[in-house]
């Protein structure tokens, strides 16, 4: 019947409404569910980061109502907080920021350049791993306070000297990481890919240094470490070696009270220090004795290290994804 044909037709025509608006709501609800598991995430990760920061910072004052020490010679979190806060809005603090920078992404980049040869050298030619193998942990073990004599010897008091610390400083751990990397490389992906028809640099470009790629990363990350270290010593070892005289008469006139005089010997450094960087005013502050603004420099120091340490570990998370090593909680 015609009648009964177009109830039918409605009734389809309904059916498949609803299952479309069921399908809307499932994706919907689906892309809810995203949303949320997503900033479940982020909170997961930042909560106990913020949590730590507070502790510390709680620990701090603590230590400060305690009077262990006079409270202008260490003070609490309201006083140095708030010079932080003005340094930061500085176009000076950004050029002197941006200056130790570059000192590091300089003597980083030939870090990694001369580990990563020195690395693949050794784990390739056995006659250099018995010559060297064992001098590069010990390199990595010395002190970079060590190499200052040699450098300065070498340098003078210029950039280059602290520039050669920081890769004798760094370069040792990441040729170490690459070396431990290749030496943990199953062996049965080695025997795999000679099957495959892989020799020589195929081999190792192909197999051995992906394979051996997670403890590469780990090398960066402590050359890392050693080359800011090695920088921050640097330029403050630099600067007060190079003028030991001005800084006794900078504290000399600070001890007197004569503002003008310690302005302009203040002046005097600053033009031969030529370039101003981290360490240069973290040695102003000590010469002035201003601990706020000295443990505001160690603040600002200290989170350049973790947010840098915090891309290696980004980049550590995704490697180990991507070779399903990482555990999902």
């Amino acid at each position: 019947m015609p009648g009964d044909v177009t109830i039918d037709s409605r009734d389809r025509l309904a059916a498949e409404l609803s299952d479309r608006d069921l399908a809307g709501l499932d994706a919907l609800e689906h892309d809810d569910l995203i949303e949320r598991s997503r900033v479940w995430r982020v909170w997961s990760s930042v909560w106990p980061k913020v949590a730590a920061v507070a502790i510390a910072l709680f620990l701090w004052q603590v230590v400060v109502w305690s009077n262990w020490r006079p409270d202008y010679v260490l003070p609490g979190p309201r006083k140095v907080l708030p010079q932080l806060s003005d340094i930061v809005r500085t176009a000076a603090f950004w050029k002197a920021v941006g200056n130790t920078m570059r000192r590091a992404l300089i003597g980083f980049g030939l870090s990694v350049v001369i580990g990563s040869l020195i690395g693949a050298a050794v784990v390739r030619v056995r006659v250099i791993r018995t010559a060297v193998g064992s001098m590069i942990t010990g390199l990595q073990t010395m002190p970079s306070i060590v190499w200052f004599p040699l450098a300065l010897l070498l340098f003078q008091l210029s950039e280059r000297a602290i520039i050669f610390v920081v890769v004798m400083g760094a370069a040792p751990s990441i040729a170490n990481g690459l070396i431990g990397g290749v030496d943990h490389v199953p062996p049965i992906l080695i025997r795999a890919g000679n099957v495959l028809g892989a020799r020589g640099f195929t081999l190792l470009r192909s197999v051995i240094l992906p394979a051996a790629l997670p403890g590469y990363i780990g090398g960066l990350k402590q050359g890392w470490a050693f080359a800011w270290r090695s920088l921050m010593a640097g330029e403050l070892l630099v600067i007060i070696g190079s003028k030991p005289s001005l800084g006794v008469r900078l504290d000399f006139a600070r001890q007197l009270s004569d503002t003008p005089l310690l302005i302009a010997y203040m002046i005097v450094l600053v033009i031969i220090g030529s370039k101003p960087s981290l360490g240069v005013r973290l040695d102003f502050t000590r010469q002035l004795s201003d601990t706020p603004l000295l443990i505001a420099y160690m603040i600002v120091i200290l989170i350049i290290g973790i947010i840098v340490d915090a891309i290696f570990g980004i980049a550590d998370r995704r490697l180990r994804a991507r070779r399903g090593l990482l555990i999902s909680n």
